[in-house]
């Protein structure tokens, strides 16, 4: 039997020691809660091109692919038992502000502390800043071992 695991990007939008999360709504996943600007690879579509499909589809922001650092790996199992490989982009620069490209997905979008995410923020998400501060690379969530 083949193993399967999703695969996301998830955008690590850091400035001045804060963290870009957008609170959910409408979608009928998580919602309510604060998460990264993010998304699944579409079909053949690179992990670099789809965080940058993601970046400008939910925030507005045309990124440099050039600017991208993998900045760490999470291989998550939600709530569902299903498993999702989470990676963990940060780009070194950026023109223009975010804006809430996507308000029938998501409530607002704001910065928060990296030492200080709200209490609602999605696991998976908390994990990849967290390894972010950490200087970390890899964590592993929700499986049995």
């Amino acid at each position: 039997m083949t193993y399967t695991s999703a695969i996301d990007v998830l955008l690590l939008l850091i400035r001045d020691s804060t963290v870009l999360l957008a609170l959910r709504n409408g979608t009928g996943f998580a919602d309510n809660q604060w998460n990264l600007p993010s998304g699944k690879l579409e079909a053949g579509e690179d992990a670099a091109s789809a965080l940058l499909r993601e970046t400008h589809e939910e925030i507005g922001l045309t990124l440099d692919r050039a600017s991208l650092t993998l900045s760490s790996m999470v291989h998550f199992r939600n709530e569902h038992g299903e498993g999702r490989l989470g990676l963990f982009f940060r780009p070194r620069w950026w023109d223009g502000e975010p804006v809430n490209a996507e308000p029938h997905k998501c409530a607002r979008i704001a910065w928060f502390p990296l030492d200080a995410l709200p209490d609602n923020t999605y696991p998976y998400t908390r994990i990849g800043v967290d390894l972010y501060q950490r200087r970390r690379n890899f964590a592993a969530h929700g499986w049995n071992t």
